[in-house]
């Protein structure tokens, strides 16, 4: 007990001296021993490291998980070395839904089937989420949390130490120069000696474990090649998908055009109604329409836009004019397009400055 107690006394002998030399210092009364550039340099590039891979790490959490809570649960799972049970992703859920309301719409109604082909894609969707998820929490998240968790706290430690042995440095330093007998010079001769060694010591220590922030930054490299690829995996698999949905909607919504295109001629159905849904893949190319307008009868250059009823249109995709009665397109411009009496549901009249002729209904984005 008697031994604790001094060496409590001690302790605090040690850190009352510290804490003055380091007040001191502050306030310009007492010299300080700089670290020589090298290591200050070292240190600058650790803080700097450390802040930016913090500042990283944490946007990458959320950008991979916006949910606030959603967080927080895999924080304390992880820190009890629990496994995180399987959760569902939003586009899954969202999927799910699709389905299970295409059930009470009726699965063979229009609206029904297509809630269930776009649930099932949302779901894949849904699925490629997950696997980037995992891919990027292993591969990427992890590295970048064991350097801050583990290599971060090391160096943060060593660095702590070199601070107190400089304070002891100091202190030593000012020990001998109010020293004045020759007895009392040569004690703080021996302690400064002693104290410049464990500096020194400490100060290669810390210089060892800052200059491996290089190896650092190597293996933080290599994981962000690898959170790049998993991105890009991820976003290869999606635009598959979606694809893949936009040709699934084009067959839904040429058969459905066609329906209606056929009920439409007896109750004087207009075509602009069936214009392509936006974001559509490419359709097939129109059938012949040599009778669309009944070009026997009525020359295309003879054809007048109505007083109303024109419209703007986006041109979804390009499109080559199989005559000269037809209008050749190109992806993303914006034409006028109306219709006349008698004209093909599966066409319009599309008007782009001085040209005129007809347009495939299914390459237009119908805007106003």
């Amino acid at each position: 007990m008697d031994f604790n107690v001094k060496k409590l006394a001690s302790d605090a002998g040690v850190f009352f001296t510290r804490a003055v030399q380091y007040t001191e210092e502050k306030l310009g009364q007492a010299e300080k021993t700089e670290l020589d550039a090298h290591l200050e340099n070292l240190i600058a590039r650790a803080d700097c490291t450390k802040n930016w891979t913090e500042k990283i790490f944490r946007q990458t959490e959320v950008l991979l998980q916006p949910n606030p809570s959603a967080r927080i649960e895999e924080f304390f799972y992880e820190k009890l070395d629990k496994k995180l049970p399987t959760r569902t992703t939003n586009a899954e859920l969202l999927g799910q839904y699709m389905q299970d309301a295409a059930k009470d719409f009726g699965p063979g109604t229009p609206y029904g089937s297509t809630l269930i082909t776009v649930g099932e894609y949302q779901k894949r969707l849904g699925g490629a989420e997950r696997e980037l998820l995992q891919t990027s929490a292993i591969n990427f998240l992890t590295p970048l949390r064991n350097f801050l968790e583990g290599d971060w706290k090391t160096i943060s430690v060593k660095r702590k130490l070199l601070e107190n042995r400089r304070l002891d440095l100091d202190v030593c330093k000012a020990r001998l120069k109010k020293a004045k007998l020759a007895e009392a010079k040569a004690a703080a001769e021996q302690e400064l000696r002693l104290a410049q060694t464990e500096f020194d010591r400490q100060a290669e220590v810390t210089r060892l474990l800052l200059e491996g922030i290089s190896s650092t930054h190597v293996n933080h490299l290599r994981c962000l090649h690898e959170f790049v690829e998993a991105q890009a995996a991820y976003y290869a698999q999606c635009h598959k998908h979606m694809q893949d949905l936009q040709k699934e909607l084009s067959r839904f919504h040429n058969a459905f055009a066609t329906n209606a295109s056929t009920s439409g001629v007896s109750a004087g159905h207009s075509p602009l109604a069936t214009a392509t849904l936006p974001g559509a893949s490419s359709p097939s190319h129109p059938h012949n329409a040599s009778n669309a307008l009944g070009s026997s009868t009525l020359k295309i250059e003879e054809v007048k836009p109505p007083a109303t009823g024109t419209r703007k249109a986006k041109v979804l995709y390009d499109y080559d004019a199989a005559d000269t009665s037809e209008l050749s397109l190109l992806a993303d411009e914006l034409i006028t397009v109306y219709t006349v009496p008698g004209m093909d549901p599966d066409w319009l009249i599309g008007e782009r400055g001085n040209q005129k002729g007809k347009v495939p209904v299914t390459y237009l984005e119908l805007l106003s």
